[in-house]
């Protein structure tokens, strides 16, 4: 989603090119673990990940472990 300025653009959730790369740089049993955790919840990996920095960054934060939010 953009904001109506030029100057200030608001990203909501990490692109797909961008999550491929952050899993590229991770060593092979990280990503495969990232990856089949997508698969076994039906989301895009990107989602994944970003539920994982989430997770990190605040324990409280949203699981989506019992929802099926739309991505």
């Amino acid at each position: 989603m953009k904001s109506s300025s030029p100057e200030a653009e608001i990203i909501e959730h990490l692109s797909p090119v961008a999550a491929r790369m952050m899993l590229a740089a991770l060593p092979d049993h990280i990503r495969k673990a990232f990856e089949r955790r997508a698969q076994e919840i039906d989301y895009p990996v990107e989602a994944v990940l970003e539920m994982a920095i989430a997770g990190f960054l605040d324990s409280e934060s949203l699981s989506f472990e019992d929802c099926q939010p739309r991505y």
